[in-house]
């Protein structure tokens, strides 16, 4: 197997180079629009610079290197940034995904694309692989719109949808669940979370090793591939701090209107996960399990 990803700088890319890199029969090649974050820490992992909204440099990519699977994790995903700046997303995660099926069909490339419980209105969950797609959002009508588009492609394509990524990556500024309300009760400083809103929060480990699944089964067709659990942002939070040692009295449940946002969010996802445990033996771990693998990894910070 010669594997392609995109996006490698990000927290999922970054993962999946970690865990490519060690598999005997796979040919790695990373790829991301900007510099290789990590090039220090896994310097014999091949890298080339790509944007994929870049139709021929894709081509020359694919034509040069000739994967053999495409891990598409590179994508516009800050919600926000996605309704202010829709032209953007659109170019990031729809024509992006335009040329990357243009490219899978004509060298017959496996395509494993990610997408969201964003595609989802937010009336229900957690959901399985049958529900309709209905978002309310930007962000969420780009991402049903890319699905489209791999839905069409004419060679053997996978979606795994995810919920709610957390975890910790090399020279990363971003932050999720976990290491906000770590590094903002360590500051002292009082947090207001939501806890009106469902989602079943996903180790980035966790999502790389399902991508890694599903390449391994050339798998087709659609899977949700998340944590196990159902939980409100707050109650995350809280098992973050009860994790940390850390004070719970500054975290303040309250509701999603209490914040004014440029993008809707749903209410109610997360996801059933039983096709991926059946179908390609996902196993995910708890979310205590998995805030005790970041804790680890962050021991030094």
């Amino acid at each position: 197997m010669k594997i392609l990803i995109t996006g490698s700088n990000g927290l999922l890319g970054q993962k999946l180079v970690a865990l490519l890199r060690q598999q005997p029969d796979v040919q790695l090649l990373a790829t991301s629009r900007g510099a290789n974050k990590l090039a220090a820490v896994y310097p014999e992992v091949q890298f080339v610079t790509l944007d994929v909204t870049d139709a021929v440099r894709l081509e020359q990519v694919f034509s040069y290197h000739k994967p053999t699977h495409v891990l598409h994790t590179a994508a516009m995903t800050n919600v926000d940034e996605c309704e202010l700046h829709q032209e953007a997303c659109w170019q990031q995660n729809v024509v992006a995904v335009a040329n990357l099926v243009a490219g899978c069909e004509q060298h017959q490339v496996h395509l494993v694309h990610l997408s969201t419980d964003f595609v989802f209105s937010g009336e229900m969950g957690p959901l399985d692989e049958n529900a309709v797609p209905n978002p309310v959002n930007f962000y969420g009508r780009s991402k049903v719109a890319a699905e489209r588009l791999v839905q069409a492609c004419q060679a053997p394509w996978v979606i795994l949808r995810t919920v709610l990524v957390y975890g910790t990556a090399h020279a990363y500024g971003r932050t999720n669940v976990v290491t906000w309300v770590r590094d903002s009760l360590r500051a002292g400083k009082p947090i207001k979370v939501v806890n009106d809103q469902l989602r079943t929060p996903t180790l980035a480990e966790d999502l790389a090793t399902g991508c890694w699944l599903a390449a391994q089964h050339n798998a087709t067709g659609i899977y949700h591939i998340s944590g196990p659990e159902l939980f409100t942002p707050y109650q995350m939070a809280l098992q973050v701090a009860e994790h940390f040692g850390l004070d719970a009295s500054l975290i303040t449940p309250v509701d999603a209107s209490t914040f004014t946002q440029p993008a809707q969010r749903p209410l109610r996802t997360g996801f059933i996960i039983d096709k991926a445990r059946k179908n390609l033996g996902y196993r995910p771990h708890t979310f205590a399990e998995g805030i005790a693998l970041v804790a680890q990894q962050t021991a030094t910070q």
